[in-house]
C-alpha cells in the first residue's frame, strides 16, 4: 500500500447530525439534553461529543514550547533566600519566584551567583516603593529576565486599600513606565485571587481583562502606550481539567484582542500555580493528585512558568520535604511524561477549541458590563465585583455541602481515624482581622473549611 494512501478512505464520514441521531435512538426516548448534556457552574453546557462540523477555527495563540519549573521563596533574609534559590536550581528548578515583605533587602546578596539573563526571576513585593523599584532596575543588566509583579489594582481588591492612596500608587506606576529599562515586565494581574475566592472561569477571565483595561486606560491618558510594555498574569488553575486548559488559552485570546486595540504587543507572561480552594486538611495526601492535574492543565494551556504547591502548604510551614515533592511532580511531568515536547498541544481538539471560544465569549459579555458600569475599580468600590464572586462561591459551596462536588477524604470516603489538630503549624482558615478599608476585600476561602472546623472540634471531645 502506498504511504500516501489514506487508510480510512474506505470508511464514509459520519456527520455531527448522524451521530446525534444515533445517540437519540440509543437513548430510547430519554431526553438528550437532560440525560447527556452537563451544565457546569461556569454556564457552559458540555455536550456528550464534539465534532469538526460544529468546531470553531483553532485559536491562534502565541504559547511557548519551553515552560519553567518555578520555585517560590519568601525573602526574610537575602543570604538565606539566595541559598534556597541556588539549591532549588541545582535540584531541577528553572526559575525563581521571590516574595518580598520589605524593601530592606540586599540585591547584591540576593542575586549572588544567579544569572537572570538565563534564569527567569519573578519578584512580588508586598509594598510600593519608587526608590526600591528604580534601584532594582538600575541593578539589573540589559537582557535580564526579571519580572516585577507590581499590581496596584490587585492589591486594592485583595486588601481593600491602595498601597498608599490612589494618586500616589498611580504616580509610582508612571515613574516605572518612564524610567524602567532593564526589567522584563513590571505590571502584573493576579487572577488567582478571584479563582481562590470562588469566581467562575468566565468571571476570572473578565476580571483579568477589566483589570488590564484599568492600567491601559490610565497609561494611554498619560502617554502613548509603549509597544514594548509586557503584562504578566498570575493564574490559579482549578480541578476542572479541560476547562482550565481552555481558560489559559482563552486568557491569551482575550488579551491579544484588548492589547491590539491599544497597539500593544500580544505577548504576555503567564505564571500558573494550583488553586487553594479545593485543598484539604484531612486526607492531605490527596492534595498531591489535585496539584498534579492542575499543573498538567497549566502546561497544556500554555503557561510560561509553573509553580507547584506543596501538599501540606495550607497547614505546615514551608519545609524541604514538601518543596521537594512539589518540585519533583513537575520534574516527572517534564522529563518522564514528555510534557515539554509539543508546543500548544491542545490546538485542534474539538472540545478544547469549543470551550476556549465559549469561555472567552462569556467573559467578554461580563467585561462589557463592567466597562458600562464605570470600570473595574468603580465596580470594586461599589461592591458589585465582590457580590458577583460571593454569589458564584455560594453556588459552588452548596454543591460541595450537598456532596455533588466531591473532595475525596473530606465530603466523600472520609477517614474517621484521621487526626489533624496536633499537625497545625499554620492557621488554615479565613482570618478575621477587623480593620479600616476603603472597600470590602475579595476573600479567598477553601471549600472544606466549615467541614474541617467541625471535625477539629470533634477531635477535642
Amino acid at each position: 500500500m502506498a504511504m500516501e494512501e489514506n487508510l480510512f478512505s474506505e470508511f464514509e464520514e459520519v456527520s455531527a447530525k448522524q451521530w446525534k441521531q444515533k445517540i437519540q435512538y440509543d437513548l430510547k426516548g430519554a431526553d438528550y439534553n437532560e440525560t447527556l448534556v452537563w451544565k457546569s457552574l461556569d454556564g457552559i453546557n458540555v455536550k456528550p461529543f464534539y465534532h469538526p462540523d460544529d468546531s470553531p477555527q483553532p485559536v491562534q495563540i502565541k504559547s511557548t514550547l519551553k515552560w519553567n519549573i518555578t520555585e517560590q521563596i519568601y525573602v526574610n533574609s537575602a543570604e538565606k533566600a539566595n541559598e534556597k534559590a541556588l539549591d532549588a536550581l541545582r535540584k531541577g528548578a528553572e526559575s525563581i519566584w521571590f516574595l518580598f515583605p520589605s524593601e530592606e533587602v540586599d540585591l547584591q546578596q540576593l542575586f549572588k551567583d544567579l544569572n537572570p539573563s538565563e534564569t527567569p526571576v519573578y519578584l512580588k513585593p508586598e509594598f510600593a516603593s519608587e526608590a526600591f523599584f528604580l534601584k532594582l532596575d538600575e541593578f539589573l543588566a540589559p537582557g535580564s529576565q526579571v519580572y516585577l509583579q507590581f499590581d496596584i489594582v490587585g492589591h486594592l481588591a485583595r486588601s481593600g486599600n491602595w498601597y498608599r492612596d490612589q494618586k500616589e500608587d498611580h504616580r509610582i506606576l508612571d515613574v516605572l513606565l518612564q524610567k524602567c529599562k532593564n526589567l522584563q515586565s513590571f505590571i502584573s494581574v493576579d487572577t488567582g485571587l478571584y479563582q481562590n475566592a470562588g469566581a467562575t472561569i468566565p468571571q476570572q477571565l473578565a476580571y483579568a481583562m477589566a483589570h488590564v483595561n484599568e492600567y491601559l486606560n490610565h497609561i494611554s491618558e498619560k502617554e502613548e502606550v509603549s509597544k514594548k510594555l509586557k503584562f504578566q498574569f498570575l493564574v490559579a488553575t482549578g480541578p476542572n481539567y479541560f476547562f482550565e486548559i481552555a481558560k489559559i488559552r482563552a486568557l491569551r485570546l482575550l488579551f491579544s484582542t484588548i492589547s491590539s486595540e491599544y497597539g500593544l504587543s500580544e505577548a504576555c507572561d503567564i505564571l500558573a500555580f494550583p488553586t487553594r480552594r479545593n485543598k484539604t486538611l484531612y486526607d492531605y495526601n490527596v492534595n498531591l493528585l489535585r496539584t498534579t492535574t492542575e499543573c498538567m492543565s497549566a502546561v497544556l494551556g500554555g503557561a510560561n512558568s509553573i509553580c507547584n504547591m506543596a501538599y501540606d502548604a495550607i497547614y505546615h510551614k514551608n519545609n524541604n520535604f514538601g518543596n521537594r515533592i512539589a518540585r519533583n511532580q513537575l520534574l516527572v511531568l517534564k522529563h518522564e511524561s514528555y510534557f515539554e515536547k509539543v508546543a500548544n498541544p491542545a490546538e485542534g481538539s474539538y472540545y478544547i477549541e469549543t470551550l476556549t471560544h465559549e469561555l472567552a465569549d462569556k467573559a467578554l459579555d461580563i467585561f462589557k458590563t463592567i466597562e458600562k458600569g464605570g470600570g473595574f475599580v468603580t465596580q470594586l468600590m461599589e461592591g458589585t465585583i465582590q457580590k458577583k464572586i460571593t454569589e458564584s462561591a455560594a453556588k459552588e459551596q452548596e454543591e460541595f455541602d450537598e456532596g455533588k462536588l466531591v473532595l475525596i477524604g473530606t465530603n466523600k470516603h472520609p477517614n474517621p481515624q484521621d487526626k489533624m489538630k496536633s499537625e497545625l503549624e499554620l492557621y488554615p482558615f479565613v482570618k478575621h482581622k477587623p480593620r479600616q478599608t476603603l472597600l470590602q476585600p475579595v476573600i479567598e476561602k477553601r471549600l472544606a473549611e466549615k467541614t474541617e472546623q467541625e471535625r477539629l472540634k470533634k477531635e477535642e471531645e
